[in-house]
C-alpha cells in the first residue's frame, strides 16, 4: 500500500515538482559549494595581483609578458577558438559543449591580465568559470542535455554571487542573460539557492559584497523623474557607443593583425603608453577604486570615455577578463560627471548610471533592478526603475555577448528571434 501510494505521488504535479525541488536542491548545494569556493579563490587572486599592480609603478611593464602568457596557453590547450562567455551563452541555447579546460585558463589569464593592469573585470570571467565548473558537474553527474543547461545556470549564478556578493542579481541574470524576453524559471531555484550558496562561502572566506552609499538622494519630483528620463536616454547612447567600441576593437585587431601574439604585443604597447600619457592608473583593472570616486563626486568629464578606450584595447588585443566591472565603471563616472555638469546629485547619478549602462549592454532589467537594489539599498528604486527601464528600451539590440537571443522584440508584442548587435 505504501509503495502503491509513493508511486501514485510521484506521477502527480505536486509528487513531480517535489522530486524535482529534492533532486536540484541537492544539485545546487554541491554545484553551489564547488563553484562558490573556485569563485572565491577566483576573487583572493584578483585581489593580490590587483594589489601587486597597484604596489609597484614599474609592474605595466609586465602586461607584454602577460599577454604572451596568454596566448601560450589558449595555444597549448588548444583553445585559440574559445569564444569564452559566448559559448557559455550557447551552451544553455543551443547544444555547444563548454570544454574542460575553459574554467582553468580563464582563471589564470584573467589573474595575469590583472597582474598588468588590464582593463578587465571579474564577473564575465566568473561566467565562464561557473559555467565551466556546472557543465563538469552536469557531465559527472550523469544529467540529461536539459538538466545540463541548468547545471551550467547553477554554475554562473554560484561563481556570479561569490565575487561580487549579489545572490539576487546573479541567480536572476543567469537565467535573463541567455533569451532576452523569456526566463528559464525551472532553473529559478537551483540558481538563487546556488547564487547565495556560493554568496556565504566567498563571505566566510573573507570577500566583501561590492556595496556603495548614495551620500544624497533627492526628493521624487516631477523635475527629478524628467531628469533621471534624460539621464537614462544619455546612458543608453552611451552603452551603445561601449558595445561597438568593443567589437569594433576587437575587429580592428584582426584585421590588421593576423597573430594573436602581435595583437596582444600591440595591444600592450597602446596600453602602456595611454596609462604613461594618462599620468594616472584610475584606468587600469577593473575600476572599483574609480566608482568609489565617483560616488563622492570626484570625477573627470572625459573619464567614462577614457575608461571604455582602455577596455577595448584591452579586451580587443586578446587579453582575459569581464567586461561587467569595466561597464559599471563607465556608468559611474558618465552619471557623476553629468551629475556635477548640471548640478544634481553626483553620487545618485553616479549610481543610476552604473544601473543603466549594466540594463544596456547586458539587456537584463530584472537583474539590473536586484544589482542596484543590493548595491545601494532600496531608497533611490523609483530612480533605479525608471533608469533601468528607460536605457533598456533604448540601447536597442546591441549587447556585450553577440550570442545573446533577443526571442521577443523591445517594442512590439512580436517575436523576433534575433542575436545581439
Amino acid at each position: 500500500m505504501n509503495k502503491n501510494l509513493l508511486h501514485y505521488t510521484a506521477k502527480t504535479p505536486v509528487g513531480a515538482n517535489l522530486q524535482y525541488f529534492l533532486k536540484w536542491t541537492a544539485i545546487a548545494c554541491v554545484i553551489g559549494s564547488a563553484a562558490g569556493l573556485a569563485g572565491a579563490v577566483f576573487g583572493q587572486g584578483i585581489s593580490l595581483a590587483s594589489n601587486f599592480f597597484d604596489r609597484h609603478s614599474w609592474s605595466i611593464f609586465l602586461l607584454p609578458v602577460s599577454g604572451l602568457l596568454i596566448v601560450w596557453l589558449y595555444r597549448t590547450f588548444n583553445e585559440e577558438g574559445n569564444k569564452g562567455t559566448n559559448m557559455v551563452i550557447e551552451a544553455i541555447s543551443s547544444n555547444e559543449k563548454i570544454t574542460p579546460t575553459t574554467g582553468p585558463l580563464i582563471f589564470v589569464s584573467t589573474i595575469l591580465t590583472q597582474l598588468g593592469g588590464g582593463s578587465a573585470g571579474r564577473e564575465g570571467a566568473a561566467l565562464q568559470l561557473g559555467g565551466s565548473l556546472g557543465s563538469l558537474f552536469g557531465r559527472v553527474l550523469k544529467l540529461d542535455e536539459k538538466d545540463k543547461k541548468i547545471a551550467v545556470m547553477c554554475g554562473m549564478s554560484a561563481c556570479f554571487g561569490a565575487l561580487f556578493g549579489t545572490p539576487l542579481a546573479a541567480g536572476v541574470f543567469s537565467m535573463e542573460v541567455i533569451s532576452i524576453g523569456i526566463m528559464y524559471y525551472a532553473a529559478l531555484v537551483p540558481c538563487l539557492f546556488a547564487s547565495f550558496i556560493g554568496a556565504g562561502i566567498a563571505g566566510v572566506m573573507g570577500l566583501t559584497p561590492e556595496h556603495f552609499i548614495i551620500t544624497e538622494i533627492p526628493p521624487v519630483t516631477l523635475g527629478s523623474m524628467a531628469f533621471i528620463v534624460l539621464l537614462g536616454l544619455m546612458c543608453a547612447m552611451v552603452s551603445i557607443l561601449m558595445c561597438i567600441m568593443l567589437h569594433g576593437s576587437e575587429h580592428l585587431y584582426r584585421t590588421y593583425l593576423h597573430s594573436p601574439y602581435t595583437r596582444i604585443l600591440a595591444g600592450s604597447a597602446i596600453l602602456v603608453v595611454l596609462t604613461l600619457l594618462m599620468g594616472t592608473r584610475d584606468y587600469n583593472g577593473g575600476g572599483i577604486p574609480l566608482i568609489e570616486r565617483c560616488m563622492e563626486g570626484d570625477v573627470r568629464y572625459e573619464a567614462f570615455l577614457v575608461k571604455m578606450l582602455f577596455t577595448a584595447v584591452t579586451l580587443g588585443a586578446g587579453f582575459k577578463g569581464g567586461e561587467i566591472v569595466p561597464t559599471l565603471c563607465v556608468g559611474a563616472a558618465f552619471g557623476a560627471a553629468v551629475g556635477l555638469l548640471l548640478g544634481v546629485s553626483p553620487s545618485l547619478c553616479a549610481a543610476c548610471g552604473m544601473a543603466a549602462l549594466f540594463v544596456g549592454v547586458t539587456n537584463c532589467p530584472i537583474a539590473s533592478a536586484l544589482l542596484a537594489f543590493e548595491m545601494f539599498g532600496f531608497e533611490a528604486m523609483p530612480y533605479f526603475s525608471i533608469i533601468i527601464a528607460v536605457s533598456f528600451t533604448l540601447s536597442g539590440y546591441y549587447g556585450l555577448y553577440r550570442s545573446q537571443k533577443f526571442i521577443y522584440s523591445k517594442t512590439k508584442t512580436e517575436f523576433i528571434n534575433r542575436k545581439a548587435n
